[in-house]
Order: structure tokens, then sequence, then C-alpha cells
């Protein structure tokens, strides 16, 4: 089965802010630096939110294709 390219895509944007808000949290980058791993890092979550609304869209889509399917609450192992 082929990966699809909008999760792809979410993985690698999320891998990014990952990286970007380790050397963020660092402390040892300019001011300047600073301030453009901000704005990418908003880029990035302006990217992820779009990804996680098409995915939603479509889960609402094949949902009305299938009438008897029931949606239900995810819960995060973490809870």
């Amino acid at each position: 089965m082929t990966e699809d390219p909008g999760v792809a895509g979410l993985e690698k944007s999320l891998e990014e802010l990952e990286a970007l808000l380790k050397e963020l949290e660092s402390g040892e980058l300019t001011l300047e630096a600073a301030l453009a791993h901000f704005e990418r890092g908003v880029q990035l979550t302006r990217q992820c939110q779009n990804a996680l609304q098409e995915a939603e869209q479509k889960v609402e889509i094949l949902l009305k294709k299938s009438p008897e399917a029931e949606p239900e609450p995810f819960d995060s192992p973490d809870e």
C-alpha cells in the first residue's frame, strides 16, 4: 500500500517543527535566526492544520458514503 502524500507531508512537517523547537529551546540562536525559525514554525503549523482539515473532510465524505458507519471519539494512548 502506497503512503498518502498528505500523511507523509504532515509527518515531515511535524518532524521539522520538532527540530525547530529543539533549536529554539537551546537558547543558542541569534535573535534573527530565532525569528526565522519562529516564522517557519508558523508556516509549518498552518500546513499541518490544513492537512488535518483535509483528512477530516475525507473521513466525513467516507462516512456519508457508508451510512451505517458511526464516528467514534478518538482516545489517545496517553489518556
